[in-house]
């Protein structure tokens, strides 16, 4: 089953500022929650140099139309240069699950 819902992965270096964040973004109706994960051990390179630092990382539930005001605030508000933010279509759900994030998100009450 098919629905227009996805989860988009934000990564910070601030467990707070994330939480601050995800709350904005439920208060806007541009995601219904989000499920935080702290902490996260990331491998990247940067600069030409491997990196390993702690992360928080959150999954937010939202419309797949709300996905680019999503990424667009994200990299708006974000206090890293290229932040992690990645949306991944979901391909099936619990339906009342799915309606929820559906009622919850969009056009404000």
């Amino acid at each position: 089953m098919s629905v227009d819902i996805c989860e988009v992965i934000i990564t910070a270096s601030d467990a707070e500022w994330l939480v601050r964040f995800t709350r904005s973004l439920v208060e806007d109706r541009l995601v219904a929650c989000g499920q935080h994960i702290t902490p996260v051990r990331s491998v990247y390179r940067w600069d030409g140099e491997i990196q390993e630092d702690t992360e928080a990382r959150v999954a937010l539930h939202t419309r797949a139309d709300l996905v680019p005001a999503v990424v667009e605030r994200v990299n708006r508000e974000h206090p890293y240069d290229v932040p992690c933010v990645l949306a991944v279509p979901v391909f099936a759900s619990n339906p009342a699950y799915a309606q929820w994030v559906l009622d919850e998100t969009g056009s404000p009450e």
